[in-house]
């Protein structure tokens, strides 16, 4: 295993302890996800070792969020493919976290609260011209087809795939009952991209032990909106996960293998493996698939929790790039720095 840093700018370097999600493009660009904001950081290559030239790109520039600027989007899950970044929300319910400035009665009664924020139901594309995104470019190889942002349709109860998902028996339970993220409520913490297939693992709800990943296909409904897209003669296919227990934190294709990263539903320190779905991208309706782990990632006391991974080709070795949120003080370097791991596949 090397370390990896990561550089960011001191003046935003609080990213450096919520990052969730991370994607590369060409040219050995990072692209980071961070679970607290509104806007996605973009990193350069360096050197073999560090990636900085930390640049900041607010989502609202490119899309319209169904919240306000300031509300955060949870970003869970990043993919880069065919030209666009695509990234997701939580999707989730939320309760507030118990602060220290509260008294023990005042945290007693912000745990009753449970909230939905607009900005967490996002599905989106961002296309992404000489490491840079935009609104909308010409395809770079077919300059008669234009790339444009979008996101999934926003609707009362969050987004199109939110108002599908209420009529299915094993996740509308979840929704209707507004059970929490991390209290194995329902919960997006993955997301992939294979041709015009969308794979997003949920963390939550684990049912009896069995992990779920939706599998879905959108198009455009307009320039900036998306719908999805029948598949048969359904909106979405679900794959059932064997994961020992564990809920999804993150997804990746490798060929036509679909690898996930898999960790605790619930907000404990535990188990935190990847696992390897054979021929993952043609998966049948309703299968039941009971994967191999190949590899244990690390993990801490309350700290260094796998959040997001990403293939790195380094010469003629495949590597996997791991980001961890609730990093622990070791993993921090100076005031503005971070590693990652770099796993040999």
């Amino acid at each position: 295993m090397e370390k990896i840093l990561l550089q960011f700018e001191f003046k935003f370097a609080k990213v450096r302890e919520d990052l969730s999600a991370i994607a590369m493009s060409p040219g050995e660009v990072l692209w980071l996800g961070c679970d607290e904001n509104t806007s996605i950081e973009r990193l350069m290559k360096t050197d073999d070792r560090t990636f900085a030239n930390h640049e900041i790109f607010a989502l609202e520039n490119f899309i319209e969020l169904s919240g306000n600027s300031d509300e955060e989007i949870d970003i869970e899950g990043m993919d880069y493919a065919d030209n666009y970044i695509w990234l997701v929300g939580s999707h989730s319910w939320k309760r507030p976290k118990l602060k220290a400035k509260r008294s023990d009665l005042e945290n007693i009664q912000k745990m009753s609260e449970i909230k939905r924020e607009s900005n967490r139901y996002l599905l989106a594309r961002i296309p992404v011209k000489d490491n840079t995104l935009c609104k909308s470019c010409p395809h770079p190889e077919k300059p008669e087809i234009n790339l444009t942002a979008a996101k999934l349709e926003s609707t009362i109860n969050g987004n199109l795939l939110i108002d599908a998902l209420l009529k299915d028996p094993h996740l509308a339970p979840f929704l209707v009952s507004q059970i929490p993220s991390k209290e194995n409520g329902f919960d997006i913490e993955g997301l992939a991209v294979y041709q015009d297939k969308i794979f997003l693992g949920l963390r939550g709800p684990v049912l009896r032990g069995w992990a779920i990943i939706l599998e879905i296909s959108v198009e455009e409904s307009s320039p900036n909106t998306l719908k999805l897209k029948k598949l048969g003669d359904k909106l979405y296919k679900k794959h059932f996960v064997y994961l020992s227990g564990l809920g999804v934190r993150e997804l990746a294709v490798d060929g036509e293998d679909l690898l996930v990263l898999a960790g605790p539903t619930m907000d404990l320190d535990g188990s935190v493996k990847l696992y390897r779905i054979k021929n993952g991208v043609n998966l049948p309706e309703e299968s039941l698939l009971k994967p191999d782990a190949i590899l244990d990632i690390p993990y801490g006391k309350g700290v260094d929790r796998a959040e997001g991974m990403v293939f790195w080709h380094k010469g003629e070795q495949k590597s996997l790039l791991v980001i961890y949120d609730s990093p622990a003080k070791e993993r921090l370097q100076g005031i503005d720095g971070i590693f990652a791991d770099l796993f040999s596949l």
